[in-house]
């Protein structure tokens, strides 16, 4: 086979794969489920060990109905908008005056780099201590494990952008503000937007931290309550909806990149657009 036959091959499953996506997911999860269900009959594990997945369902209609797991869901989803909020503006500020001083960058990367370097579970019990048991503590966590993704991103985003466009647009007598209107900020979105798709993801585990050091109310204390009390099936239930949280904020992010880097997409349509008028 050649290399063209291999690449030709390599692009028709890869858009089988693509066309079929819709299918391969529902289908996935009702193997994964099967296999779950097989190796509990065959390990005869007992409920606290393995649960089934009918008694994961069981009791995940049981916290639907009382209402505990939307509850307990609602305050962990408020903590991470909050704390993804506050750590992607700050992040985005400070990262943007690091990549336009070199000066400033050399002052305070050290300290930013030492911040990063201190695991979040190891002062998450600090920040409990000093600003209580609270909402505010939580977020805090959050926008902590946000911060450092998002203005590496931002930074490099920046200067990422090529040196002749910043030529043409001096040439033009732009201000300041229209050059990061109309050059920085679309050319740096993209990179962007991949700081961001991680920070979303992490701040469901900054959340998940802050409520297992101190807290009564939200899914990180919900997974400390069901561990103490050998409820593994409760436990089921709250990581699968921190899963779907996760996926949920990563999906936001995703849609919120096609929608602003649209313009991506412009010069093939202009490009189709005037074939058609030939």
């Amino acid at each position: 086979m050649t290399e063209y036959q291999k690449y030709s091959f390599k692009r028709r499953i890869s858009n089988w794969l693509l066309t079929r996506q819709a299918v391969l997911v529902p289908v996935s999860l009702v193997i994964a489920i099967f296999i779950w269900e097989v190796v509990v009959s065959i390990g005869d594990f007992p409920a606290f060990i393995l649960p089934s997945p009918g008694l994961v369902w069981a009791r995940l209609w049981q916290v639907l109905c009382d209402g505990s797991l939307f509850h307990h869901s609602l305050i962990t989803l408020g903590e991470v908008l909050a704390g993804l909020f506050i750590g992607v503006s700050i992040a985005s500020f400070l990262g943007y005056i690091l990549a336009k001083s070199t000066v400033i960058e050399r002052i305070l990367s050290p300290y930013v780099v030492a911040s990063q370097s201190i695991p979040i579970v190891a002062i998450a019990p600090l920040l409990v201590i000093w600003f209580g048991p609270g909402y505010f503590s939580k977020i805090l966590i959050c926008a902590m494990i946000v911060f450092f993704p998002v203005l590496v991103n931002t930074v490099v985003g920046i200067r990422s952008v090529p040196e002749d466009l910043k030529d043409l647009m001096r040439s033009l007598l732009a201000s300041p503000w229209q050059t990061f209107r109309y050059l920085e900020l679309p050319a740096s979105l993209p990179v962007f937007f991949g700081g961001l798709r991680i920070g979303a993801t992490l701040s469901v585990i900054g959340a998940v931290v802050g409520e297992f050091v101190g807290a009564d109310n939200g899914l990180g204390f919900v997974i400390n309550r069901a561990r103490g009390q050998y409820d593994t099936a409760l436990v089921f239930v709250a990581v699968l909806s921190l899963i779907i949280m996760a996926i949920s904020l990563y999906g936001i992010v995703v849609l919120l990149e096609v929608r602003f880097l649209s313009w991506r997409e412009q010069p093939n349509n202009i490009r189709k657009n005037y074939r058609r008028i030939l």
